[in-house]
């Protein structure tokens, strides 16, 4: 029986992870596939270190289990380079990985080339999200300030002339 590793993340305490840990253990369940072990994080998608990530790589390298499950490559990570990076790993050790709610099945040839086609996709969104709070941070850099001067408002949003 192939032994398997789910991996869930979310970015924050308040989203969920049963939906993701739902959609994992029914695939299991349908394709008679054993759960060696399930893996939570609660962290951000761009950071490469994340403490349960690190202890599947660890188990992974020790060979505890053939294939990894998750519900959407972005639950790996966000950066190309990284997600590249990762899965030569995964294949230098045997180990297979699906993509639940996309298809993604890397033991075939077309899973391979969509999941490199996602991680850039996933890698361009991250991007987009990071230029968007930039700019609106320049945005409101000035705000609350007028004139060439850059005066401070009062507390009452308003200047009166005093009489």
């Amino acid at each position: 029986m192939v032994k398997i590793a789910i991996y869930v993340r979310v970015s924050t305490d308040e989203q969920d992870l049963k939906n993701q840990l739902e959609s994992c253990k029914k695939y299991c369940e349908i394709n008679k596939y054993e759960i060696y072990k399930v893996y939570q994080d609660i962290y951000t998608g761009t950071s490469d270190s994340r403490p349960a990530f690190n202890e599947l790589l660890q188990d992974m390298r020790q060979y505890r289990f053939s294939m990894v499950v998750v519900t959407k490559l972005d639950r790996m990570g966000r950066s190309l380079k990284h997600l590249l990076t990762l899965f030569e790993e995964f294949n230098s050790k045997g180990v297979q990985f699906v993509a639940v709610t996309q298809n993604i099945d890397t033991s075939t040839s077309s899973g391979k080339l969509q999941m490199q086609i996602l991680g850039a996709f996933a890698e361009f969104e991250r991007n987009l999200i990071s230029e968007r709070t930039k700019e609106g941070l320049k945005g409101k850099l000035n705000v609350g300030k007028r004139g060439k001067d850059k005066r401070p408002r009062k507390k009452r949003g308003v200047l009166r002339k005093k009489w």
